[in-house]
This record gives structure tokens, C-alpha cells and sequence, in this order.
């Protein structure tokens, strides 16, 4: 979740055993082996919570909160609430069969060597990579795209338990300086490190642990602006080099509150400061720009908007901007910098097409643009007037991300991956026009033995939707078929075919894997997102039930074979189809969600969201906050599907009392038996920003098919 057309989000990996057409038959036929449901569940499972008689009136409406003593995080009462939690899910699914082996296949596939995309600085590449025997990404350099790999930064000294990890988060334009964060568990805060690559010392200069929102050095390489947000709001700091940074000043903000995001970017090797203005993740935003080499220059409005986005680069004195004002499916105009920058002068590029255009960088003096179709990915060039150029080749339906280029550079980086493609590492030169494959994830899996389609459905209203099915190669509607559908449905965002280890080891089983493109997402330009947000958040549940109701009318599968995924936004999704829609899923497993809807604005991240979901304090949007919150929505004496909600401390963007509460009231109010639990994997390092080491991934995916494989009756292995 949640940084609006900033996320950058883990993409899972997945894949297993080869296996002939012959033998599939024989697999799909063991997979559905008698499966005993009947799991013997601890001895005070689940455990009994206090229940309160809190109750809030808001807008005249009393709204009782029973678990609210659990939003006390480190409360005594509540760690040994959670201690007896994590008894009883252990418990129960330690004991399960066939872990062992699922562990076993979740190693081959993830333990394989990983790379990020590299980017350039003056011929010298960074990038991460994590090896097949490493727990963690370690931070690399190369001389040259061929050159000799040369580690800058290992983690796994940081920590005994490898929960320490790093991220790397830019370079000087010369590559003499290398800038990295320092994770603790899966939080999303940071703290940042400079690094002379000559020497490979971290400067003196020490930074706060905290969230940064784009860094970039001055011309001289003297100092350093950053952006960052706090109790007194977001703003945009300067540091010199060899000063404490308790001596930052602020350049930027200072008046926008904690509903405002902003980021900063410096462009053209120190020439712009830009100062990018956000109201929340889905908000509309403004555009600053500084000249830092004319002297008492300040920071002129370029572009705002309360509703509608503007994402800029800037080449020379030439800033492009994509956005949705008078284009939905966004457009890019070019501002001269150097004239006269109101709109009325600015100049379409790349005009709105039939297909959305998801981003776009510049490269090698040109704009490389990304197209979604129907979900899938294109890549386009276009000269800076907007003369279409030709189009860089990607294998069909598949995910094209992380681009890495400059203006002045013809080098362009990126990766493309697919639901049994492992992800590759492509360098493409603008110059010459060639394409080839740097680095590829070496997994076990062999793509021509699974199919990848789209199918279409309606959804309540008559939208049509699209939907991936993912499966081995023989599978056949009968029914009976074990599928496990997830989605996402918020913030723009898009949900592509990814690889993805889950998926890769659920099809070997011979079930479906569905992932459902629901409103709410980018798949569709703004319109599409905006017809899921906000009072409109209900056509993104009604899109998902759609998906499942086509996946059981076209014999696929039925309610006793049905199991749903969600994390983030999607974690809100799962709930909301627990709660809507209890007779319709088997399974659930809900992850580091959002549930108490009243409440959410108050917490961590929430304030941001306020622009994508709307707030209780406000009494219009408390009425439809209402109607679906999830916590709010349980009823007792209901009988609802399994559920395994999973979060942790080290989630510092989704407050994890959600899944502490939801859990609580869940197992108070359910009338579920034994075999339908309600269980909460609760890890005190997890978070929202990954960074975990790989066997603590593994062992969590674990837990997780174990218990869809459990609820669905698929037989797991020895």
C-alpha cells in the first residue's frame, strides 16, 4: 500500500517441479486426494479476550469498540494476548502435513540469486543483489554494465538474526557518492548513510531514522536536499556535507499538515530543485521548481490541481509532466522553464490514446513510455516533440517495471517478469536499439507448462472486468478445483502478471490461481480508479464477489474450493468479503490490512489515505465508512469462513491493530467449529517494506499454504 504511483511493491516469487503431461494426471489426481478438515486445535485456542464496553457516539450514531484496549501496542495485557495467539497458531499449523515439503519447493524457488535493476552514474552501476546461499540483499557496484561485480554494503553482520536490511537509494551524478538506507525489520522508516565509493567509508555525517521522500546532491556535491515528514508535517530540508544534521535547514513545507505528502527531486546534475506536492495518496497534487544556479531564486508554482496528478521529469529546461487533467487515461505536456510556464503555454507531447499511460522516463534524449493493455505492459518511444519512434519488444501479457535511465544517457534498465517467467533484468540502448538479457533469475519452473489467460466478467453493475487465470498445463472445469482468487482494487495501482512462488506452487497442485483487476486499480486510467475510492469503494468489493461468482458459474470451482488472499488495501478487501460475503469463500488469509475504518485516520499511515478512502470525521463519508467497515460489520452468531490474519510490530504503515482487533472480536462473535478457525500469525519484526530475510519469508509462505492447503483439502505432500 500506499504511496500513490510511488509504491514499488515486493513482487513474490513462485515456481516448482517439471513435470510431463502424463504425469500432471497423476498429480492433479493426488492433489485432490481425501484431505481430513477435521485439525485438532490447542488446548486454549483460541484464547479468551477481555471484552470492554467503549463506545463512541459519532454523528449521533453509538458505535461500540470492545477490543479498543488492543490498540495499546506494547500494553502488558496486550503482549500477553498475543503471546497466547502465537501459541495457538503454531499450535495449529505446525502440526499440519506436508510443510516440510511445501518449505522444501519455496526454496528452490526463492533461494535462487535476485537482482534489482541497476542504475547509472557515470558508467558505474548500483544495484542490489541477494545470492541463492544469502538471507539478504546486498549492495553492488559495477565498472561498466560487464564489469566485476564489487559489494559496497553487506547487511548481514548488522544483525545475528538477519533482520536488518539495506536499501539503496541513489548516487551523486559523478557515482562518487552512494546514498543507502539501514532497515530495521519491515519498517518502512530509514536510516540514511553516505557512502565515498572510493574509499567504501560511510561519511560522518549521521541522518534520524525516519521516512525520506527522494534525496539528491547540489551541483558541487557539497550538500544535500531531502524531503522527509514528521509531527510538524512534511517539508524539504538542506544539509551540508560534514554538519550534524540537526542543523538541517528547511527550504520547503512547513504549513501542510499530516494529510500531505512531499517529495523532492533534483534534476539536470544539481540545476532543479523540484518540490512534488501530494493531498494524501489520491488526492491531486502541485508542482514547485527551484533554480538552484540563479542566485535568490525561489520556488515558482508550475502545476496544481485539488483533484487531479501531475508526475514530472525534467530534461534541460524542459519539464514534462503526465497527467489526468483534461485526460483521464493521462497525457504528457512539456513546460519550457526558461518561458512562460502557465498552462495556456504548455505543450502536448504525447496526447491521451485509446490505451492509459502508466509513467514514462527519459532516455537517451528521448521519452520511453509505458502503456497499459488490458493489464499487460507496453514500452513506446517518442522524440521530445512526440514523434512515436518505435517500441522496445516485451513477451506478451507480463509486467515491464523498476526503469532505470537518463537524459544524457542511452543506457535504459528495466525488468519484466511473468506469472511462470522469472524475472529478467533487460539493458536496451537507444542508440543502437538493442535488447538483451543482463541477469535472469535462475528458478525452477518451465513456462510452456502452464497456462496464463484472461477471461472477462460482469460485475454487479454490468462493468465488465478482467480477471488472470494462472494453471498447469491439462487442468480441466470440473467444479471441484481448488482456487485461490486475490486482488487489490485501490490507489491506482495495477496488478500484472508477476512471478510469484504462491502461485507457481499452487498450480503444481493442479488448482487455479485468479487474480482480479476490480476497480479501484490503474489497469483503466484514473476513471477506473476513481470509480472505486472514496463512496465508490463498494464497486470494488461487488467487482471481486463478480470474479468469484464467474469462477464458480463457469465450474471452476464452488464455495467449499474457494480461498482469497489480500494484503494492504487488499488486506481491506479481505475483510470486507469475510464480513459481505461469508458463504462465499472457504479460506481467508488477511494481511497487514486495514479493518476498523472509523478509526484508521488516526493511526500511522492513515492521514495519507484519508484522499483515497475518506474519513469518519466527516459525517457524509462516516455513513459509507460505516456500511463496510470491517470491524464494525461482524455479526454474532455468524457463521464465518477460516481466516488467517497475519501482521507484526515492525508494520509502520498499516497500524497492525487492526489484525489485533478484528482477530479478537472474530473469535468472540463467529460461530465457527474447530475446523473453520480464526487464527493470527503475528511476527514482532514483519512489516509492509519487506526486507526480511529470505527464510523468514519462506517459513511465512509456509504457514500460509499450509493453511489454505488445510481448509481447501489439497493434499500438501509428505
Amino acid at each position: 500500500m500506499i504511496f500513490r504511483r510511488q509504491t514499488g511493491c515486493n513482487a513474490r516469487f513462485s515456481a516448482l517441479n517439471r513435470a510431463t503431461l502424463a504425469f500432471a494426471g497423476a498429480l492433479f489426481a493426488l492433489a485432490f486426494a481425501p484431505f481430513s478438515l477435521a485439525q485438532k486445535l490447542p488446548a486454549g485456542c483460541p484464547p479468551k479476550a477481555q471484552r470492554d464496553d467503549v463506545v463512541d457516539v459519532l454523528h449521533g450514531v453509538r458505535i461500540a469498540d470492545p477490543y479498543r484496549w488492543l490498540e495499546a501496542q506494547y500494553s502488558p495485557a496486550t503482549r500477553k494476548w498475543i503471546a497466547a495467539e502465537d501459541r495457538c497458531t503454531a499450535g495449529t499449523l505446525d502440526t499440519l502435513p506436508g510443510r516440510k515439503t511445501i518449505t522444501t519447493e519455496l526454496g528452490k524457488l526463492m533461494r535462487t540469486r535476485q537482482s534489482s535493476v541497476p542504475f547509472e552514474r557515470n558508467h558505474l552501476f548500483f544495484y542490489m543483489q541477494r545470492d541463492a546461499n544469502q538471507d539478504l540483499f546486498l549492495i553492488y557496484m559495477r565498472q561498466g554494465l560487464d564489469g566485476k561485480p564489487e559489494v559496497l554494503v553487506d547487511p548481514r553482520p548488522m544483525s545475528a538474526d538477519h533482520s536488518t536490511s539495506v536499501s539503496l537509494l541513489g548516487a551523486s551524478g559523478d557515482g562518487r557518492y552512494m546514498l543507502y538506507g539501514v532497515r530495521l525489520g519491515g519498517q518502512d522508516q530509514v536510516t540514511l548513510h553516505v557512502m565515498d565509493v572510493r574509499t567504501r567509508q560511510n561519511l560522518s555525517d549521521r541522518f534520524a531514522h525516519r521516512l525520506y521522500f527522494g534525496i539528491g546532491f547540489t551541483r558541487d556535491e557539497k550538500g544535500l536536499y531531502y524531503a522527509t515528514t514528521g509531527l510538524r508535517g512534511p517539508r524539504i530540508l538542506y544539509h551540508r556535507m560534514g554538519t550534524p544534521s540537526s542543523a538541517d535547514r528547511r527550504v520547503f513545507g512547513g504549513t501542510y499538515n499530516r494529510q500531505y505528502i512531499i517529495s523532492a527531486h533534483v534534476y539536470g546534475d544539481g540545476h532543479w530543485l523540484l518540490a512534488h506536492v501530494s493531498q494524501g495518496t489520491s488526492g491531486g497534487n502541485a508542482i514547485y521548481v527551484k533554480n538552484l544556479l540563479a542566485k535568490n531564486s525561489g520556488f515558482r508554482l508550475i502545476a496544481h490541481s485539488a483533484t487531479n496528478y501531475f508526475t514530472p521529469e525534467i530534461a534541460g529546461n524542459t519539464l514534462y509532466l503526465m497527467t489526468d487533467w483534461n485526460a483521464a487515461d493521462h497525457r504528457i505536456v512539456a513546460v519550457n522553464l526558461a518561458g512562460n510556464t502557465a498552462p495556456s503555454a504548455w505543450r502536448d507531447v504525447v496526447p491521451q490514446g485509446p490505451d492509459p499511460i502508466e509513467g514514462f522516463s527519459l532516455a537517451g534524449g528521448k521519452l520511453l513510455v509505458r502503456y497499459l493493455v488490458n493489464a499487460s505492459y507496453r514500452l513506446k518511444i517518442f522524440d521530445p516533440s512526440g514523434k512515436f519512434e518505435g517500441e522496445i519488444p516485451l513477451p506478451a501479457m507480463g509486467s515491464a517495471s523498476g526503469v532505470e535511465s537518463r537524459w544524457k544517457s542511452n543506457d535504459v534498465m528495466f525488468s519484466y517478469q511473468s506469472s511462470a517467467i522469472p524475472p529478467r533484468i533487460y539493458h536496451y540502448d537507444m542508440a543502437t536499439k538493442r535488447l538483451r538479457i543482463v541477469e535472469q533469475q535462475q528458478a525452477p519452473v518451465t513456462a510452456g507448462d502452464f497456462v496464463l489467460r484472461q477471461v472477462w466478467y460482469r460485475s454487479k453493475d454490468g462493468t465488465r472486468v478482467p480477471m488472470f487465470l494462472f494453471y498447469k498445463k491439462g487442468i480441466e472445469p470440473n467444479g471441484h478445483i481448488p482456487t485461490l482468487l486475490t486482488g487489490y482494487g485501490g490507489f491506482d495501482i495495477s496488478l500484472t502478471p508477476r512471478f510469484n512462488p504462491e502461485a507457481i506452487v499452487w498450480a503444481e497442485r493442479g488448482g487455479v490461481y485468479a487474480v482480479a483487476n476490480m476497480r479501484g486499480g490503474g489497469e483503466f486510467g484514473e476513471a477506473w480508479h476513481r470509480a472505486g475510492m472514496m463512496a465508490k469503494k463498494q464497486n470494488v468489493f461487488n467487482d471481486f464477489y463478480g470474479a468469484a461468482e464467474w469462477l464458480i458459474r463457469n465450474h471452476y470451482t464452488n464455495p467449499e474450493k474457494l480461498g482469497i488472499i489480500g494484503m494492504s488495501n487488499g488486506g481491506l478487501l479481505m475483510g470486507a468479503s469475510l464480513t459481505q460475503q461469508p458463504n462465499l469463500f472457504r479460506a481467508v488469509v488477511c494481511m497487514y490490512p486495514l479493518l476498523d475504518m472509523l478509526r484508521y485516520q488516526k493511526f500511522m499511515g492513515g492521514p495519507w489515505w484519508v484522499s483515497e478512502y475518506g474519513s469518519a470525521a466527516n459525517a457524509r463519508q462516516f455513513k459509507y465508512l460505516l456500511k463496510y467497515s470491517p470491524y464494525q460489520n461482524i455479526h454474532r452468531g455468524t457463521r464465518y469462513p477460516a481466516v488467517l490474519f497475519i501482521t507484526g510490530d515492525g508494520d509502520t504503515r498499516v497500524a497492525p491493530l487492526h489484525a489485533r482487533k478484528m482477530t479478537a472480536r472474530l473469535q468472540a462473535d463467529a460461530a465457527n467449529g474447530p475446523g473453520k478457525p480464526i487464527l493470527l500469525l503475528y511476527d514482532t519484526k514483519s512489516g509492509h517494506s519487506g526486507g526480511r530475510p529470505v527464510g523468514q519469508q519462506i517459513a511465512e509462505m509456509t504457514n500460509i499454504l499450509s493453511f489454505l492447503f488445510w481448509q481447501l483439502g489439497v493434499h500438501a505432500g509428505n
